[in-house]
């Protein structure tokens, strides 16, 4: 190979990983950044949960359809409309004056922009490397989104801190723009002639949108039974319509894949790519994986930031262990164990993460203080690192070649909705416990005027705000309780508030525990060789 050559790929991996980089960005900035971006958009944090959610769950929904999208347009004319449709995102969400922008900019543009982005990376590597060269430039575009997770806390609590999480966003524009100049540079995949399946597209964006939107609510309707005074539908909680409905649609989904390919049409899913036990088997390890680090990444920043009140960059500071950790192990196990058992790595990765949540339940007591997080980070991010050594390649690995760009929609929208459903599930548990706790505590507490309590009961029933002692007590003094049964109601805060924390990191050790169940169908053989073509 040329020296020309070996400079042009040299570009070509740069600007993919540096678009890898810039999807995964987003969420680490966000979640180090939760308390400052919603005093400044004068929100709740279950209002940037929703945002977070939101975020992810158009990825997902809309993943496996931008990859379509990029098969019929041209992978690099779709890498660079999502490109410019990301950047407006990032613009309008750095003027964001509020919640609602917030949402437009941040959640749907730049949601749909990494729509058309990422299943566009994986095919634009396929072009631009040769077969021998391929494993090493998705390795390296991989490692680029790990090293986002990893500095993604240090950047948001440096910039935050310093400036404004805003100029966060000021600096993905500029980085698109300097992107789209260069982007010419990369060899393209030609259009095929194939047509969208806009009946698939729409059950799947439906299906799953209802099911994270339900889980998204539950902490606020409840479940099954309805809350006081919150909605009802038929006498049940809307959340239990909302997931029976989105399953319903998500068979229904699942029905037209496979009429589609059973009739010579063309599915958004090949229906028989999920028969593929070893590609079932990663999809689902990396849904356990970013539903656990989606609720971990969520939980831990708001104990830095919110009980502890430390600043973004404290806190992003305290999450160093787990980026050194995911680096060192994500690169260290295939350099120093090239030929290791995928499956045994998977078990003792998921075992890593459980053991580092539970350390830190056992941690979370009044006296704690931030030093608690240190192990338990560290373990969670050998954990993550081990997993993200294997699946890529256990997933790329089970399919032919001329299948890969599809396995990298299903993967992303399996990391996408996992990631989506942990913010969610793990985030209504937290705000649903606080507010059970709270309410329960000031029912029973004798030094709480019978006045505060009956009024308390009432305006809290649709959920307690994730409140530090400095923001309670100043909500507090600008309303009629009185002085007497302040420090009352910020201690029983402070008690609630932990345990809260406890019950949602107990649930994401109790998901990876199950995840544990289903790495039988991760093969025991490291993937050395692509699956040849069919006849």
């Amino acid at each position: 190979m040329t020296a020309a050559t070996k400079t042009g790929s040299g570009l070509v991996l740069t600007v993919l990983a540096s678009s890898q980089f810039l999807m995964t960005l987003d969420s680490s900035v966000m979640n180090v950044s939760m308390a400052q971006v919603a005093a400044d958009l004068d929100t709740t944090i279950t209002g940037i949960q929703t945002a977070i959610t939101l975020y992810t769950l158009v990825m997902a929904t809309l993943m496996i359809t931008g990859g379509k999208i990029g098969t019929i347009m041209g992978r690099r004319r779709a890498f660079a409309l999502g490109l410019v449709i990301y950047g407006l995102g990032s613009l309008i969400t750095a003027l964001a004056p509020n919640l609602p922008v917030l949402f437009i900019g941040w959640s749907l543009l730049e949601g749909m922009g990494a729509a058309l982005i990422m299943p566009a990376i994986v095919a634009l590597v396929a072009a631009n490397f040769p077969p021998e060269r391929r494993a090493a430039a998705y390795g390296l575009v991989a490692a680029a989104g790990a090293m986002a997770v990893a500095a993604g806390p240090l950047i948001g609590g440096a910039v935050t801190t310093f400036a404004s999480w805003r100029y966060v966003f000021v600096g993905e524009v500029v980085l698109v723009v300097v992107i789209l100049l260069v982007l010419r540079r990369i060899k393209d995949v030609p259009p095929a002639r194939v047509r969208l399946d806009l009946v698939g597209s729409a059950l799947s964006v439906a299906s799953l949108g209802l099911i994270v939107f339900g889980v998204l609510r539950s902490g606020e309707w409840g479940w099954i039974r309805p809350k006081p005074g919150g909605s009802e539908i038929a006498g049940l909680s809307p959340v239990i319509w909302l997931l029976l409905a989105g399953t319903m649609l998500l068979y229904v989904f699942m029905r037209w894949q496979t009429h589609l390919a059973e009739s010579g049409g063309e599915p958004l899913i090949d229906p028989r790519l999920l028969r593929n036990r070893q590609l079932t088997g990663g999809l689902t390890m990396f849904f356990a994986q970013f539903t656990v680090q989606a609720g971990v990444f969520f939980t831990v920043p708001l104990f830095l930031s919110v009980v502890l009140e430390l600043s973004a960059l404290q806190t992003g500071i305290r999450l160093i262990p787990l980026s050194i950790a995911l680096l060192v192990a994500a690169a260290g196990i295939p350099k120093l164990w090239p030929h290791a058992n995928p499956r045994r790595v998977v078990r003792w990765g998921l075992a890593s993460m459980i053991i580092g949540i539970l350390v830190l339940v056992a941690g979370l007591d009044p006296g704690a203080d931030a030093g608690i997080v240190a192990i338990p980070m560290l373990l969670m991010g050998l954990g993550l690192g081990a997993l993200a050594s294997q699946l890529g390649a256990v997933t790329v690995s089970a399919v032919p070649d001329s299948q890969s760009a599809e396995v990298g929609g299903l993967q992303n929208t399996a990391t996408n909705l996992g990631a989506s459903l942990g913010t969610a599930l793990i985030g209504s548990v937290l705000i649903a416990t606080l507010s059970a706790t709270i309410v329960a505590g000031i029912q029973s507490n004798p030094d709480v005027p019978a006045a505060v309590r009956e009024q308390a009961t009432t305006e809290l029933a649709s959920g307690v705000p994730f409140l530090s002692d400095s923001q309670l007590k100043a909500a507090l003094n600008e309303t009629s309780v009185p002085d007497s049964a302040t420090q009352e109601i910020v201690d029983l805060n402070a008690d609630a508030r932990l345990e809260a924390l406890r019950v949602a990191l107990a649930l994401a050790a109790l998901l990876g525990l199950a995840a544990l169940f289903f790495t039988g169908n991760i093969p025991r053989q490291a993937p050395t060789a692509q699956v040849p073509e069919g006849p």
